[in-house]
């Protein structure tokens, strides 16, 4: 016989389960009271001996649109974007079995849902270029961390990051967490002018998602638990 499930239980699971990385949000905008009680929250994340790694940079208006601005000009010109490179490797240098074969289908799976054929690069870019306007979200956030820290900082980092993300959808919001920021964390700390200390992690769309918008259906598959997980009795 199963153990009942709480109601408090329902509702993290809920949170948790409905979280997806949104594409395509809409204008409204998000309140900086919400935004504070977000992150409020999500500083409960666990770090190694309190340390609490984390750097939070929340744009909206005319900051997130220089920023935009700057991102995507850098990103267009092939010369440019030619001269900023990842300042550390989120993705292995080569890919083997499983992981590339997941990689490939949620690309493949999203251009068949937005209708960009293989072929098609012209798409391609102008869909990756959503990437540096946010997916239009009303919200930017972009997420540092010390230099003199860590790898054990970056796996806190990650526990703070989730806790955003479902503390997000606990108040109706949608979030796209993004590594292709990374690429250009020269311009970034430029822009934002980012001590020299701080390391750019990785940033985040935060908003009301676009029921209309057909990318927004994507609902990426996961391994089951007996796929990942071995009993030791």
């Amino acid at each position: 016989m199963s153990t009942p499930v709480p109601d408090s239980a329902a509702v993290v699971d809920a949170a948790i389960g409905s979280r997806r990385s949104i594409r395509a949000f809409l204008p409204t905008p998000v309140e900086r009271s919400t935004v504070e009680a977000i992150l409020q929250v999500a500083a409960r994340a666990p770090s190694g001996t309190n340390t609490q790694p984390w750097q939070v940079h929340v744009l909206t208006g005319a900051s997130l649109a220089r920023l935009k601005g700057a991102l995507r000009a850098a990103y267009d010109d092939p010369a440019v974007r030619a001269t900023h490179t990842e300042e550390y490797a989120y993705y292995p240098t080569q890919w083997q079995s499983p992981f590339v074969e997941r990689r490939r289908k949620v690309g493949w799976d999203l251009y068949s849902l937005l209708g960009i054929a293989k072929t098609d690069k012209q798409r391609m870019h102008e869909q990756h270029a959503r990437n540096y306007a946010f997916f239009d979200a009303p919200v930017g956030l972009i997420f540092t961390i010390h230099r003199v820290l860590q790898q054990g900082s970056w796996l806190d980092y990650g526990m703070f990051l989730q806790n955003v993300m479902v503390a997000a959808r606990a108040r109706g919001l949608d979030t796209c967490p993004q590594a292709s920021f990374t690429q250009f964390h020269r311009l970034i700390g430029a822009e934002l002018n980012l001590p020299a200390e701080q390391m750019l992690v990785c940033g985040m769309a935060l908003g009301h998602a676009d029921p209309a918008a057909i990318e927004n259906t994507l609902v990426t598959e996961r391994e089951p638990v007996a796929g990942f997980t071995t009993f030791h009795d």
